[in-house]
């Protein structure tokens, strides 16, 4: 028994899960079920004679021994892409568009991960506006674009939906003889558009104190003090506060993330399976 070789599909689906904390979002980035994963799982942690993941109705957590297979396992998997990768004649490519409201600070390991997992995609990105991005997209200068939901459009796959708030720093205060003072990306963006569009909806007088730069850029002037910003939990920094409900701000919405691509099959749309996965689990988080 100890002298039959592991099964890499089964190595990977334990990667997959170990990265994404999740059975469900794991067979999402393989394109399978979750009782195949489970399966995959099983099967491997028989073949080494230990638990590799302490599971709970709320979580999945690796083991002490899970951990320290872990880095085992991305180096088995990383020299058998390489090998496969040298008898290949190019590297296919894939150009994807993220929206900077969408990004988020998890978006450079998400791609170097997928970069390290598969050496013969090479993955582009850009980083922009929804709006200039669907545009792009149009234009077909972009295989994939993942954005916010755009006026005008009702085409592309809902990954996620997450909710926003009203952030601002712990130590912020308004001054209630003044206009609320408002931190936000400058045009075109959808955010910044139907923040304010809430804000005039409820009689409530406001003023743009910080305009421009990207979602990290207004999130520090935020903490910065300068005032409030309708962003995602997952955007600011730890300590931020949403202070809506305190100064009696309208209720933002949950705002959908949407995939729009040209990808069918293969080793792209393989990678944006894994992706896709990745936001949904880093949104949930």
């Amino acid at each position: 028994m100890m002298n039959q070789p592991l099964n890499l599909d089964a190595v990977r689906a334990f990667v997959r899960i170990a990265e994404l904390e999740s059975f469900t979002r794991a067979a999402e980035a393989m394109r399978t079920t979750q009782a195949a994963v489970s399966l995959k799982l099983k099967r491997l942690e028989e073949r080494l004679g230990c638990r590799l993941f302490e599971r709970t109705p709320r979580y999945v957590q690796l083991s002490a021994r899970g951990a320290a297979f872990l880095d085992h396992a991305r180096e088995l998997l990383e020299v058998h892409d390489r090998a496969l990768a040298s008898f290949t004649r190019g590297r296919q490519r894939i150009a994807i568009g993220i929206s900077d409201h969408v990004a988020g600070p998890e978006l450079p390991a998400l791609i170097a991960r997928m970069n390290a997992q598969d050496p013969q995609l090479m993955i582009e990105i850009r980083i922009g506006s929804s709006g200039d991005l669907l545009q792009s997209f149009d234009r077909r200068e972009l295989d994939t674009v993942i954005v916010r939901l755009h006026v005008g459009r009702n085409d592309g796959e809902v990954l996620t939906e997450e909710q926003f708030g009203w952030f601002a720093a712990p130590s912020w205060q308004h001054r209630a003889d003044e206009p609320l003072p408002i931190a936000t990306m400058a045009e075109p963006c959808g955010v910044r558009a139907l923040a304010g569009q809430l804000l005039d909806a409820a009689g409530m007088s406001w003023t743009e104190i910080f305009v421009g730069g990207g979602v990290t850029t207004v999130a520090a002037a935020v903490m910065a003090g300068l005032g409030v910003a309708a962003l995602s939990p997952r955007m600011v920094p730890f300590g931020a506060v949403d202070v809506g409900p305190r100064l009696g701000l309208p209720a933002l919405p949950r705002l959908p993330v949407l995939l729009h691509t040209r990808v069918t099959d293969g080793q792209p749309r393989d990678a944006l399976a894994a992706l896709s996965a990745a936001f949904r689990s880093a949104v949930r988080g």
